[in-house]
């Protein structure tokens, strides 16, 4: 799955691929954003961890589950 992080007063976004279900990573999202720890941990699929301050989090885009296609589709 696909996550894309907006970052406040920045041009550019944080994205990238996990393994964690969608489920799991909007509850991450909503409770980071509810509680006062003042940052959002996530773990890419290849092992990075990723900290963003929640007070800078513009938005946070969550990707669809299915695998992507490649080549023609007829």
């Amino acid at each position: 799955m696909e996550i894309r992080i907006g970052i406040q007063n920045s041009p550019r976004e944080i994205s990238f691929e996990t393994s964690q279900p969608a489920a799991e990573l909007e509850a991450a999202v909503a409770s980071a954003l509810a509680e006062k720890t003042g940052y959002l941990k996530l773990l890419d699929s290849k092992g990075t961890t990723y900290i963003v301050p929640t007070a800078t989090i513009a938005y946070v885009e969550l990707g669809s589950d299915e695998a992507r296609r490649i080549g023609f589709v007829g």
